[in-house]
C-alpha cells in the first residue's frame, strides 16, 4: 500500500511538471523568467508576511475547533498541526481528500486524543474555510458586475455562475446532510464496516476490528461534528478566522502582481483566489499546476488591458510558490519531528 501511494505521489508530481511546462511554454519561457528577475524584493517579502498571516489565521480555526472537541493543545502546536495538514495535503493526490486522514494522525500523535476526533477536527475545519471563500467570491463578483459586463468575459460569467451554484447547492447538501445524520452514519457504518475489514486482513501485524469497534468509532466522528457545530460562539470565532486567511491570501495575490509592475483590481482578485483553491480538489498533489492554470485562465479573461500574459503568469508563480512551499517547508520539519517520536514538546512521547 506504501509503494502504491509513492507511485500515485510521483505519478501526480510529474503531471504537475507537465502541466507547468505547457503554462511557462504559452506564457514564453523568456519574457516570464525577465518577468521574475524584475520582480520587487520588498513586495516579495509582503506576499510571504501575507502567507504567513494566512497560516496562522487558518491555525486559529484548528485550535478553536480542537478546544470545542476537547482536546489540550496550545496555539503553537495549532500552527505546527496546521503547516502538517497543509503539508500533507500539497503532498498528496487530491488536496484535502488525500491529507486529512494523515493530518488526523498527526493530531492524534501530537495530542494524544482519539483518531476519529482528530479527523472531524480537520474535517471541520476544512468545512467551515468553504463558507468565506465562496461568501468572499459572491461579494467580488457583485462588486465586479457594477464595474463591468460580465457577459463580454465568458469565461469570468461561467466561474460567477459556479461560484452561485457552489453557494446554494453545498449549504443546501449540508443541511439535508445534518438533519439525515443518523441515517448517514447508519450508511456509513454499513458501508465502510466490510471494506475496513477487508483491508486490515491483508496488512500485516493490523489485527481485524469488530464490527462493533468500527461502528464505535464512526460514532464517535460524528459526535465529534456534533459538538463542533453545537457551539455557535466558536464557530463564529473560526470563520472569523477562516475569513482573514483568505483575505490575507487575496492580499498576497494582489502584492504579487504589484512585484511584476502591474495592477489588479480587488473584486477581480476576490473572485478569482477562491474560485482558484477549487482546483485543489484534482489528481495533482496539493492542486499545484491545477490551481495555477485556472487562476491564470481566469485573469486573462478579465478585463485587464495593460497586464500581459507572462505578467499574469509570473505574478501567479509568485502567489503559488508562497502558499504552497512556505507551508511544504514548515510543514515537512513539523511531520519529521513529529515522526522522531518527540511531538512538539521535546519530550519523547
Amino acid at each position: 500500500m506504501v509503494r502504491a501511494n509513492l507511485r500515485a505521489t510521483a505519478v501526480g508530481f510529474a503531471a504537475t511538471a507537465a502541466v507547468f511546462a505547457v503554462l511557462f511554454a504559452v506564457a514564453g519561457v523568456d519574457e516570464l523568467l525577465a518577468t521574475l528577475r524584475a520582480a520587487d524584493a520588498d513586495a516579495l517579502l509582503l506576499v510571504v508576511a501575507a502567507t504567513v498571516v494566512w497560516l496562522l489565521a487558518w491555525a486559529v480555526s484548528l485550535y478553536t475547533v480542537l478546544g470545542v472537541l476537547g482536546v489540550d493543545v496550545s496555539y503553537r502546536s495549532s500552527v505546527l498541526l496546521f503547516s502538517g495538514a497543509t503539508f500533507a495535503n500539497n503532498v498528496t493526490p487530491f488536496g484535502q481528500a488525500g491529507g486529512e486522514p494523515i493530518t488526523a494522525l498527526l493530531i492524534s500523535r501530537v495530542t494524544d486524543a482519539e483518531y476519529e476526533r482528530g479527523l472531524a477536527a480537520i474535517a471541520s475545519v476544512d468545512t467551515l474555510n468553504f463558507v468565506p471563500s465562496i461568501t468572499i467570491a459572491l461579494l467580488g463578483a457583485g462588486y465586479f458586475a457594477t464595474e463591468v459586463a460580465l457577459g463580454a468575459n465568458r469565461n469570468l460569467l461561467v466561474a460567477v455562475g459556479g461560484v452561485v451554484v457552489l453557494a446554494v447547492l453545498v449549504p443546501s447538501l449540508v443541511y439535508l446532510g445534518w438533519r439525515r445524520r443518523y441515517g448517514l452514519e447508519a450508511g456509513v457504518v454499513a458501508g465502510l464496516t466490510p471494506v475496513i475489514r477487508a483491508l486490515a486482513r491483508r496488512l500485516p501485524r493490523v489485527p481485524v476490528p469488530t464490527p462493533e469497534g468500527i461502528e464505535d468509532r464512526i460514532d464517535g466522528f460524528f459526535r465529534a461534528i456534533e459538538r463542533v457545530a453545537a457551539n455557535p460562539r466558536r464557530l463564529a470565532v473560526a470563520l472569523a478566522a477562516s475569513t482573514a486567511g483568505w483575505l490575507s491570501q487575496t492580499i498576497a495575490l494582489s502584492v504579487a502582481f504589484e512585484a511584476v509592475g502591474a495592477s489588479v483590481p480587488v473584486s477581480i482578485v476576490l473572485v478569482v483566489v477562491p474560485i482558484g483553491a477549487i482546483a485543489g480538489v484534482t489528481p495533482l498533489p496539493g492542486g499545484a499546476g491545477g490551481i495555477e492554470t485556472v487562476l491564470v485562465l481566469l485573469l486573462l479573461a478579465a478585463p485587464l488591458p495593460q497586464v500581459t500574459q507572462p505578467t499574469v503568469v509570473a505574478a501567479v508563480v509568485l502567489f503559488r510558490g508562497a502558499v504552497y512551499w512556505i507551508p511544504v517547508l514548515v510543514g515537512g520539519a513539523a511531520v519529521g519531528w513529529i515522526g522522531t517520536g518527540y511531538g512538539f514538546r521535546g519530550e519523547p512521547e
